[in-house]
């Protein structure tokens, strides 16, 4: 049996870039993203020194570049210094753009605040100097679990200026999942708020606090830090729970940021979805710093007159990366959004995209799938409704988007006008690696297209060998980058081992499968754990979802495989429907229709064996689809996982029961 995973997808469709996208663009022309491609390949250290420079305010200059002499571990301008929130802040208000808006809130509600640079920096600079008198300094662990808010910006900002290393933990997860990470990065703060709004409801945080810290091994943990949101009733612990407006009142509105080491830990990230113990992925702070500048200018082609906005929660790495640190550090003015895209109505985004004058969007697959089915179910939603002219460019991000939704995307909401810039990248590598340049790359809908400059992709089989074009194989990366991850945090072994397995000779791995075309573009074809083995063919999931997807009646599918006595593993496909839920013979016969359109469009060999219909799919907070527990659903064993951090969870009861 081959060990290739097999490409069926044949997309053939290719958008060149218009000509407003490309003119003035931070890299315009193909031509120019080769050459600057060809600098960094011919004389790595010389693109990142210059790029570094260029890029950052350092307190002290590096000498070294890349220390490679202990990999893994590889240490990026290791005797430079800097601080990662003056480089965010300080810059823009010294340069003469303190009046800038920096963030323009959205509440749940419909309520919006804007704040400019030089308030975000006083705010940051008055909670930092708050922290520090409680006797917080450079070296302690901060967890952050708070909602969508300029809060949440200001407390990562504020550690960042201390250098006190944060990890923040999204406000869906649960008090046990809490207690976890609080316990494995040994943290000595926790920062949260009263209650969280969401969809027009109060949902409640520090409740989660209190409960973690009674589950035990938190003993460290001498303040809870709270923002008052709602004014939610809050149980309180005298000496140790403090009001975030306590903390920071009558304090100065300057405060000196701290210098750190280049590769001090900037933040700690617990990877979503894994199980087990918690996988804290640490990163760095000037190498961190300098890829989410650079990707911000490079992708979304920052200009200044931009309004950008990244819909994601900064309880994830797009949070951190695209919100907090990259988009300030460029000097942008920024939407950051409390609620979800479906209230008060499914129109939401489109809403806020004419009200704001949205330049830039980024979003989810997953988003973008949800609104297409609510704007068949409510065509008043639907974006043609609403005023979009602002836009140039659309992005996406967390998943491979199918070429139908890709399309939908690109004509109702670009207007056939706006390059999408398909972004493939990891909490692990920090940053955009592959992805289109909306100025430069000619788009195939599917295909996240070429690496960025600096960035060496390969595909290669189970020795490390490159397969041939065409051929899928596992995803690597062969050369270290300035945002990679640095470690697990207190796991070396598990460290190296993850991601640096020595029979792929040392190449980062990514976990993800994938092959190149005849251009050289990139496709991702899932995870390599999400391939399926039927029949001795290795298939990747995301082959056949983009198939149902393409369907007429099909708005979203998520496909896992379940063990089978014949073919060794059998296709599962769970899916939702443009219009409702179908039921009996109308069922049945749906899916006969949709077996035999995977058949067509991808071979027999990919009919599901089973396919299940429900009203949704089950997806965290953020929109991400929990494809490990459909895996337990199609087993038709109970679920036993932790579902906290699903928005609905009763789904899986409904798909457990829809076979």
């Amino acid at each position: 049996m081959s060990n290739a995973i097999e490409s069926t997808l044949n997309e053939t469709r290719v958008f060149p870039p218009d000509a407003r996208a490309t003119a003035g663009a931070t890299i315009s022309g193909i031509e120019a993203y080769r050459k600057l491609a060809q600098e960094a390949e011919q004389d790595p250290e010389g693109f990142w020194r210059r790029q570094a420079n260029e890029q950052l305010t350092w307190s002290k200059p590096f000498t070294q570049v890349l220390d490679e002499s202990d990999p893994p571990f590889y240490r990026w301008f290791g005797d430079g210094e800097l601080n990662v929130s003056a480089n965010c802040l300080d810059v823009h208000v010294d340069n003469g753009r303190g009046d800038k808006t920096a963030i323009l809130f959205e509440a749940d509600d419909g309520t919006v605040t804007p704040i400019t640079y030089r308030e975000l920096l006083a705010r940051v600079c008055r909670v930092a100097n708050g922290i520090s008198k409680l006797g917080y300094k450079k070296g302690d662990r901060a967890i952050i679990y708070l909602p969508m808010s300029i809060e949440a910006v200001v407390a990562m900002q504020a550690c960042a200026r201390l250098g006190i290393t944060h990890s923040v933990v999204f406000g869906g997860f649960s008090s046990k999942s809490l207690q976890e990470r609080i316990v494995d990065v040994g943290a000595t703060l926790v920062i949260t708020a009263d209650e969280q709004a969401r969809g027009g409801k109060h949902l409640p945080l520090k409740p989660a606090v209190d409960e973690a810290l009674k589950l035990g091994g938190c003993d460290a943990v001498k303040h809870v830090i709270v923002y008052r949101r709602t004014g939610g009733k809050t149980a309180w612990t005298e000496g140790r729970d403090l009001w975030l407006h306590d903390v920071e009142a009558g304090q100065a509105d300057t405060c000196a940021p701290v210098q750190v080491n280049a590769e001090h830990p900037l933040f700690i990230l617990y990877t979503s979805g894994s199980t087990g113990k918690p996988k804290g992925v640490q990163h760095s702070s000037a190498g961190y710093l300098l890829w989410s500048l650079l990707t911000v200018k490079w992708t979304f082609d920052a200009r200044a007159d931009d309004v950008y906005w990244c819909t994601a929660d900064v309880g994830w790495i797009t949070g951190h990366t695209y919100i907090t640190y990259g988009p300030l550090a460029a000097g942008l003015t920024q939407v950051v959004f409390e609620g979800v895209p479906t209230y008060p109505n499914a129109g939401r985004f489109w809403d806020m995209v004419a009200r704001h004058k949205v330049t830039v969007f980024y979003t989810a697959p997953t988003a973008i799938r949800s609104l297409v089915k609510a704007s068949e179910a409510t065509p008043e939603a639907h974006p043609r409704n609403y005023d979009l002219s602002s836009l140039r460019i659309l992005g996406t991000v967390g998943e491979p988007i199918n070429p139908e939704a890709w399309i939908w995307y690109h004509k109702n909401v670009g207007q056939e006008r706006c390059p999408i810039v398909d972004t493939w990248w990891q909490t692990e590598t920090g940053g955009h690696m592959i992805t289109p340049l909306p100025g430069a790359t000619p788009l195939k809908p599917g295909s996240c297209t070429l690496p960025l400059p600096g960035i060496t992709a390969a595909i290669v089989d189970e020795t490390g060998a490159d397969v041939e074009q065409g051929n899928g194989g596992f995803l690597v990366i062969k050369r270290p980058w300035p945002s990679m991850i640095r470690n697990i945090w207190g796991d070396p072994e598990r460290f190296k081992k993850s991601y640096f397995p020595s029979e792929l000779r040392g190449y980062y791995l990514a976990g993800d499968g994938a092959q190149r075309d005849a251009d050289g573009y990139f496709w991702i074809m899932g995870r390599i754990d999400d391939v399926l083995n039927v029949s001795g063919h290795r298939l990747g999931t995301m082959e056949v979802e983009s198939a149902l997807v393409s369907h007429e009646l099909v708005a979203e599918a998520a496909v896992v495989g379940r063990p089978d006595d014949t073919t060794g593993e059998a296709v599962v496909a769970f899916v939702v429907l443009k219009g409702n839920r179908p039921e009996g013979e109308e069922a049945v016969a749906i899916a006969k229709q949709l077996r035999d359109w995977v058949a067509r469009e991808i071979g027999p060999i990919a009919k599901p064996k089973d396919i299940r219909f429900g009203d949704n799919l089950p997806k965290t907070r953020s929109g991400k689809i929990m494809r490990r527990l459909l895996r337990v659903v199609a087993k038709g064993e109970e679920v036993t996982q932790d579902v906290s951090t699903l928005e609905n969870p009763a789904i899986l009861e409904q798909l457990a029961k829809s076979q």
